[in-house]
Parts: structure tokens; C-alpha cells; sequence
């Protein structure tokens, strides 16, 4: 490798997915947080502008081993494939989004609704530790052996196709589950995109940094900050509506009488606050959107 697009071995080694569901917010993410880049084309290693970290771009589905085992100090993946890689990791901190849920599914016109009644069956599936986990305490009470098969792709065709009684995997909107004609007939574990960590790295105080700007990230997309005026007497009336989220920074103005209150809002509520704050009597209403903050 060209030695301009090697890593330094002094780097953070910081593994992200090279594609699929949670690529794109990934890196719109590393962006609102400051961790630049420069990434030659069909190169899978890149060096952050100004930091001391190497980024590295994996398939989802390994990033959880290569942390575990220390080749990649910093990682972030699903906590679906955490736990299925068996690996032991530091959870630094939960992103967000990602969400969905690892779950047995069934075609629907089977009218299954007790999960156990799969136990020896044949089940499908990308997730097969945890799919062995989770029918093995069913196998155990029935004295029978749940046949569980990986496939890398194109679980939920698996039924129809007469290659299994059900399947293991993911669902977020379920149109896809459902489109193939399943229905979820057990939810197996939640889950989310999560930094993790190896738990040997010397590279701590480069993850409290990674840590801290993701934080203000999530937290200017999540809030806006809400400024208005109102009287001295309705002051209270008012925090009680926002009251921020620690709380809020409230100025006196020079005419005696008002108060300038400024208070982080949840973006999603913010109308219903303002509604809320105008009809008690506060003026001069402001929102304002946050690009990035420290908290």
C-alpha cells in the first residue's frame, strides 16, 4: 500500500460499515462531528484531517470481531452483531438510530403463535448463535434439536422457497417482512448502532474525544434552542413549559418587567412549546437551529 494511504501506527484504528443500512448516517454523522477525511477511491483505509485516527471500512457484520480481538481499537456496528460475534467489547456509547428488532418470523398463514412449537424445526437465518441461543431452552424442555441454517442474504424467501418453517431477522418497518408474506411470532433482542471499544486500547483519550463530538452531534439533531420574552410574573409558567434540558438561561431585560429566556427544546415538540408559550402570554418567539454543540 502506497504509504500515504497506509495507517501510522501511532493512530486510533476506527472501523465504520463500508456499506448497507447504516453507512450513509454513519458518515453524515462523522461530519456534523468535525471527523474529516480524505478516502481514495477502492481504498477501505482512510486518514482523518487533523486527528490522530485512522478510519477503516468493514463490513458491518465483522466489525464487532476485529474490535474484540484488537485488531480495530474503535468500531461502530449493531448491537445484533455484537452479540453475535461473541466477542467481549466496551459499549462506549448507544447512537440513536439503526433501531430495529431481531425477530423469529413465520409465514402468516400458518397461524403460529407460540414459538415454541418451532423447537426442531428447520430455521433460517444470518443470526445463527443467537438463533441457537434463543430455541435452546425450548430444545432442552422438548428433547429435541432446533436445525439452524446461515444464509448471508435473502432470509425471509427462505419460507416460501420450502427451505424452512421460519427464519431469524431483522425487522425495522416490517414491510419487507410482511410483503413476503411472515408475520413475527417471537422478538429475540433490540437493538441499535453503538460505539464499541477493545478493552485493552491505549487510545482513550482519542475515544473520549470521539465520544464527546458525537454526543454534541446527536444532541444538535435532536434539539433546537427555543428563545423568547415574558412578563416577570409569568416566569414560572413559562420554565414550566421549557424547561430545557438541564435548564434554561434566563437574562433580565433592561426595561424591569421581562425576562429573555433561552432553553433547549426536543426538535419534535418545538411547535406544541411555542403554541403553548403564546397562549400564556410570552412574545417575540424564537427558534434556533444548532449545529453542533458541547454539553
Amino acid at each position: 500500500m502506497d504509504r500515504k494511504n497506509s495507517s501510522p501506527p501511532e493512530n486510533c484504528r476506527f472501523a465504520i460499515p463500508k456499506k448497507g443500512r447504516l453507512h450513509d448516517k454513519i458518515l453524515q454523522m462523522l461530519k456534523g462531528s468535525g471527523i474529516e477525511f480524505r478516502r481514495e477511491p477502492r481504498l477501505d483505509v482512510a486518514l482523518c484531517v487533523d486527528l490522530p485516527i485512522t478510519l477503516v471500512f468493514l463490513p458491518a457484520s465483522d466489525i464487532a470481531k476485529y474490535v474484540g480481538e484488537g485488531n480495530i481499537d474503535l468500531g461502530i456496528t449493531g448491537l445484533d452483531i455484537v452479540k453475535e460475534s461473541q466477542v467481549e467489547v466496551d459499549h462506549v456509547m448507544d447512537l440513536g438510530f439503526g433501531k430495529c428488532k431481531l425477530c423469529v418470523q413465520v409465514p402468516s398463514d400458518d397461524n403460529i403463535t407460540d414459538v415454541s412449537t418451532l423447537a426442531g424445526k428447520r430455521i433460517v437465518t444470518s443470526f445463527p448463535e443467537l438463533t441457537k441461543q434463543f430455541f435452546q431452552p425450548f430444545d432442552d424442555e422438548l428433547g429435541v434439536e432446533t436445525k439452524v441454517k446461515f444464509v448471508s442474504g435473502s432470509v425471509e424467501a427462505a419460507c416460501g422457497l420450502g427451505l424452512a418453517d421460519g427464519i431469524v431477522d431483522l425487522v425495522e418497518t416490517g414491510t419487507t417482512m410482511r410483503a413476503a408474506g411472515l408475520e413475527v411470532v417471537a422478538d429475540i433482542i433490540s437493538t441499535q448502532a453503538m460505539l464499541i471499544a477493545n478493552t485493552h486500547t491505549k487510545h482513550i483519550d482519542i475515544i473520549h474525544l470521539i465520544k464527546r463530538r458525537l454526543e454534541g452531534y446527536i444532541t444538535a439533531t435532536k434539539y433546537v434552542m427555543l428563545v423568547y420574552n415574558v412578563s416577570n410574573e409569568l416566569v414560572e409558567r413559562a420554565v414550566a413549559i421549557t424547561p430545557g434540558k438541564r435548564s434554561p438561561t434566563i437574562t433580565a431585560l433592561d426595561d424591569g418587567n421581562s425576562k429573555a429566556v433561552s432553553s433547549l427544546v426536543l426538535a419534535k415538540e418545538v411547535n406544541q412549546k411555542m403554541d403553548a408559550l403564546h397562549d400564556i402570554g410570552a412574545t417575540d418567539i424564537l427558534v434556533l437551529d444548532i449545529s453542533n454543540s458541547r454539553m
